[in-house]
């Protein structure tokens, strides 16, 4: 059984259009003209204990409401949703304390205070015992490497740190399922890297089923092997990393290291030319003709090197919402 269940999840809002200037301003107080705007429009997934999935889209796609809405942050305009086995706007206790969701852009420690107080504060809240406690937030400080500033104000901690803090006052009560969106916006590439390893290890080590948005695909290539794409508020695809490619860019990348060069026009009846940088070329070639083109290459061409590899995922899944705009 599903661990979270979405069914046909719809969220509007209405909003109002008013002309520029203080003509429109006066206009708009006597008569306002309304439309809907559907943030998410009628999606549907499921997900299985203990997965970690990809949940991927450009501004303004619906992540974070969709995000939200299983949460119990918002109330959705139509569909049905479980998560747990709870409806999450219900927001029973049992529900919040097995679920935790975390805002790479939102605040939940005291600011000017040392991140523990706000851990102790959680523990009461939670109800949690206080040798399971100490266990806990010894682990998860020891993973993320932050035992030595645990009683420092949080306000006086880099950006790093802080996300790290926030991430063990969300974990301290071993949620079964996890939101996470955008955790490491903002982070330098040392910090990205040390977040994904322990998002990795929290998610095998105590089997939490999390969904994660991000903007960075390495985040998502390194900890996903599931994906769903959304765009517009509506679901594009939902499936394997690795199948995405194969779904919407058929086609696969020749590159070749020339010992001498050779005319353009005979590498341009072979496929699209994506570089031309004596001695490194790359073509673009259909999926059903890749091997006949590369046994060319090494047959009527001064080769030195030949590698045949897959598109880039980000250049994939920008095509895909560029096609979605179009």
């Amino acid at each position: 059984m599903a661990i979270i269940s979405v069914k046909n999840l719809t969220k509007s809002y209405q909003s109002y259009k008013k002309e520029a200037g203080m003509v429109g301003s006066l206009k708009s107080l006597v008569r306002r003209e309304y439309f809907e705007k559907k943030a998410v429009d009628s999606i549907s997934f499921e997900i299985e204990e203990g997965e970690l999935i990809g949940f991927i889209g450009p501004n303004g796609a619906g992540k974070t409401t969709t995000l939200k809405c299983l949460s119990g942050l918002l109330y959705p305009t139509n569909g049905e949703l479980s998560v747990m086995g709870f409806t999450p706007y219900n927001r029973k206790e049992k529900f919040l304390k097995q679920m935790a969701i975390v805002m790479g852009q939102k605040n939940q420690l005291w600011w000017d205070l040392p991140a523990i107080e706000s851990y102790i504060l959680n523990k009461e809240i939670y109800e949690i015992p206080k040798s399971e406690f100490d266990k806990t937030l010894g682990e998860l400080t020891e993973l993320l490497d932050v035992k030595n500033i645990l009683n420092v104000q949080v306000r006086k901690l880099s950006l790093g740190q802080r996300m790290k803090m926030e991430l063990i006052g969300s974990l301290l009560h071993k949620p079964k399922v996890l939101f996470l969106d955008e955790p490491t916006i903002g982070l330098d590439v040392f910090v990205q890297k040390k977040l994904r390893d322990f998002i990795r290890d929290y998610n095998k080590r105590y089997k939490a089923t999390i969904i994660l948005t991000s903007h960075y695909m390495q985040d998502v290539k390194e900890l996903c092997n599931r994906v769903i794409v959304i765009n517009y508020g509506k679901l594009i695809y939902d499936g394997s990393l690795n199948d995405i490619v194969k779904k919407y860019s058929p086609e696969k990348r020749i590159i070749i290291i020339l010992s001498e060069s050779v005319e353009r026009e005979r590498l341009e009846k072979l496929g699209r030319i994506e570089e031309n940088d004596f001695p490194r070329i790359v073509l673009s070639v259909p999926l059903k003709d890749y091997k006949k083109v590369a046994a060319k290459l090494l047959e009527d061409f001064p080769v030195e090197d030949l590698n045949i590899e897959d598109p880039a995922i980000e250049g994939v899944i920008r095509d895909i919402f560029s096609n979605e705009k179009a």
